[in-house]
């Protein structure tokens, strides 16, 4: 079996202006954040960003690197509103598709079945049908019930965050929920995980039970070893949410001079 270790430079290498990539976690938890400074220090541009957002989606959008964005919501956590991500709905700055977060999860399992879209009865009677038009409706052909068909969301990338892998792309998640990163992955063309840390196989199940490995290798093409990979999000048990960094990221992007040294800081280049 061949080796799929990279670096974080190695996976943006891969991607090209104008892809659809989706971001696992959710919210303020378990984000690759290292592959999102890694796209921020590219010249990627174009983006369409499929994700539960957090910071991935208000840093991508705060460095004009998204042109369309398909989400359920997208916050802090314990700071409801992304910042970046309000400033730039209230401006008009992007296009986005808002969808209820069953109805996204929905069209990334119809893209991991390779369908063009599943039924469902999320967003009937809602004002999801009402801000999204091109949603189309059906009628079951069991019955004269009206189904929402929410169309597949293929991916050409996905990047998520876990705990553990093997070199193969053998994944493992630790904490509390797996959220949908399995999903993301089997909704995408090419899907990379960073890790805290690249163990041998064995390792994986030595000491948590098999339900624990959510990405198996068919589904990976590159792994990142990136211990703090997910910071300032969460990444349980390994780690908590820096509510302190948090704090200081949602101040700065108030004020246009605060948040260029934030960024500058964080990156390690000017905003």
């Amino acid at each position: 079996m061949a080796n799929k270790r990279m670096t974080e430079d190695e996976v943006v290498g891969r991607l090209r202006s104008g892809m659809t990539i989706g971001i696992g976690g959710w919210g303020s938890r378990r984000k690759p954040m290292s592959l999102v400074r890694a796209i921020l220090r590219s010249d990627l541009t174009d983006l369409t960003i499929v994700s539960y957002g957090g910071p991935d989606v208000g840093l991508l959008l705060a460095a004009k690197k998204v042109r369309r964005l398909v989400y359920g919501f997208v916050s802090l956590d314990t700071i409801p509103l992304e910042p970046h991500f309000r400033a730039a709905r209230q401006a008009g700055a992007v296009d986005v598709t808002e969808y209820d977060e069953g109805m996204l999860r929905w069209g990334l399992y119809a893209a991991s079945c390779r369908l063009p879209f599943l039924p469902s009865r999320a967003g009937l009677g809602s004002d999801v049908l009402r801000v999204n038009p091109e949603l189309r409706t059906i009628a079951s052909p069991y019955s004269d019930e009206e189904l929402v068909a929410v169309p597949a969301l293929p991916l050409d990338v996905a990047l998520v965050h876990l705990n553990r892998a093997d070199e193969l792309g053998n994944a493992q998640y630790l904490g509390a929920d797996p959220y949908f990163d399995d999903l993301f992955c089997t909704a995408a063309e090419q899907a990379y995980v960073s890790v805290e840390r690249i163990v041998p196989t064995e390792e994986l199940t030595r000491d948590a039970p098999v339900q624990t490995l959510l990405l198996q290798r068919w589904m990976v093409h590159g792994v990142v070893e990136a211990p703090g990979g997910a910071h300032f999000t969460s990444c349980d048990p390994d780690y908590g949410r820096d509510e302190e960094f948090q704090r200081r990221y949602a101040q700065a992007a108030a004020d246009p001079q605060a948040w260029a040294a934030f960024y500058e800081e964080y990156l390690g280049v000017a905003a």
